[in-house]
């Protein structure tokens, strides 16, 4: 049996400024989602201040992951919220200093918890480049399956890739 580590979710607060500036022009991140400019301390300012952390008023929900001793390890979002079809996207990034220590494992746990318990969702689903094979068996270890291959989905700049979608059912 797997034993994870404990992992808090939290709103953004203005002192997570600094960190998701870190995290969202991290460039080697931007291979793994759609992000492919920086952004101004400005706009993510903006955006902490002006988010109501409600999924259903933003589309998305995003928290802070933090681990038993208070510290930020990454953060974890909620996007592409389907209130119809009672479904949305997960995206999780942890800091590289936190990696490897079961973080990602507990807060996929955590998330699908929350999806399920308060948001009452029937199903969260992640698409991840064929080649990232850490996410793709953290995501299949999790439980969810792998159900469509997504050809030549995601551009690097120099080539395409193809995208996996996983999905879980609550």
């Amino acid at each position: 049996m797997n034993t994870f580590p404990v992992v808090k979710l939290r709103a953004m607060e203005p002192e997570d400024l600094d960190t998701l500036y870190s995290i969202e022009n991290d460039q080697q991140l931007w291979t793994v989602g759609v992000t492919s400019v920086p952004y101004s301390r400005y706009v993510l300012h903006d955006y902490i201040a002006n988010t109501k952390n409600d999924i259903y008023v933003d589309g998305q929900v995003r928290f802070m992951i933090e681990n038993e001793g208070g510290e930020v390890v990454g953060v974890a979002d909620l996007m592409n919220f389907d209130p119809k079809n009672n479904k949305a996207e997960m995206g999780i990034v942890i800091m590289n200093k936190h990696r490897q220590q079961g973080y990602a494992a507990a807060t996929i746990s955590r998330m699908a918890n929350y999806a399920l318990s308060v948001l009452h969702l029937h199903q969260l689903y992640v698409i991840i480049a064929a080649s990232n094979t850490s996410a793709l068996e953290l995501f299949r270890k999790a439980g969810y399956k792998e159900t469509v291959n997504l050809q030549e989905w995601l551009f690097d700049g120099k080539k395409y890739e193809d995208a996996l979608v996983l999905q879980t059912f609550l």
